[in-house]
């Protein structure tokens, strides 16, 4: 059994936007990553990929469009969107992919 509290991992991460896998549940991955107000690259998946803001706010571009996915919030990306990090985005991210 793990038991982990998601914001101090977060901030014991190394780098920011470099993902650790915590674990597996079925077959997704859960990967937590640390947004230190910097952007990311856009990207596209061939699966959908999960959101979920812990504490702070992920400023998402999808297709284009600004979202603000505010802490405690889901935003569940399809597969095949285009996606970035756009600057400002701080807190701890939970990522859930296959």
């Amino acid at each position: 059994m793990q038991h982990l509290h998601l914001s101090d991992s977060a901030g014991a991460l190394p780098e920011a936007w470099k993902s650790t896998v915590l674990a597996r549940v079925g077959g997704a991955n859960l990967k937590l990553s640390r947004m230190d107000g910097s952007a990311y690259p856009e990207e596209v998946h061939a699966e959908a990929e999960g959101l979920l803001v812990i504490d702070g706010r992920l400023n998402l571009t999808l297709d284009g469009k600004l979202v603000v996915v505010g802490s405690g919030e889901l935003c569940v990306v399809p597969a095949g969107v285009a996606h970035a990090v756009a600057a400002g985005s701080f807190g701890t991210l939970l990522i859930v992919d296959v």
